[in-house]
């Protein structure tokens, strides 16, 4: 599958997009589809890029654990299968256990999701429903586990999570092989 809107080449890119497929490609093996369709609108991709790099450094309340599954729930309930891919690849990186992922599903009962994890997917999976189902006491149990800063850090990040996964699955771009260590699909390779 192809995305909507074709990857910007190199060839065809400014200077500045060709130093972010640079450091994108440095940091990730290759250069991320949504940051290649995006660079048709630099303007858009200089802030998104400004934006995911402060959203990192300020996302430290959390344990990763508890925010990744946040976020993969999220990618995983619109349907992104780009999201999801990269998804895991973070969490590779991020020394968390992919197997459990096999039991997503069932976190509600599963063994291998603590407490904290099945609040944060429960409270993922009531925002990104529409309209969304949250109540005041997940939001107050969620409170008491991870503080107000918390609370906020996790709305954040799946609205964000929302928002790319929403942006990504409209354009069409489609998994890239990030966690499966297949070919990227960015053509100029």
């Amino acid at each position: 599958m192809t995305p909507r809107i074709n990857a910007l080449p190199p060839d065809r890119a400014s200077l500045l997009t060709r130093l972010m497929y640079r450091i994108a490609r440095k940091r990730f093996g290759e250069v991320p589809e949504p940051i290649s369709v995006a660079a048709h609108h630099p303007g858009l991709l200089v802030v998104s890029a400004m934006h995911e790099s402060m959203l990192e450094r300020a996302s430290h309340t959390l344990p990763a654990s508890v925010r990744e599954l946040a976020v993969y729930w999220t990618a995983r309930r619109i349907g992104c299968g780009w999201c999801v891919d990269f998804g895991s690849m973070l969490m590779r990186m991020e020394g968390l256990d992919l197997l459990r992922l096999k039991e997503i599903d069932d976190y509600a009962t599963s063994a291998n999701f603590s407490d904290d994890e099945r609040a944060a997917i429960a409270y993922a999976d009531a925002m990104t429903t529409d309209p969304h189902t949250v109540t005041d006491e997940q939001v107050d149990d969620l409170r008491h586990r991870f503080g107000e800063r918390g609370v906020m850090e996790l709305t954040y990040q799946i609205g964000v999570e929302n928002m790319r996964a929403r942006m990504n699955t409209a354009l069409g771009i489609a998994e890239q092989g990030f966690n499966s260590g297949d070919a990227c699909r960015v053509p100029w390779r």
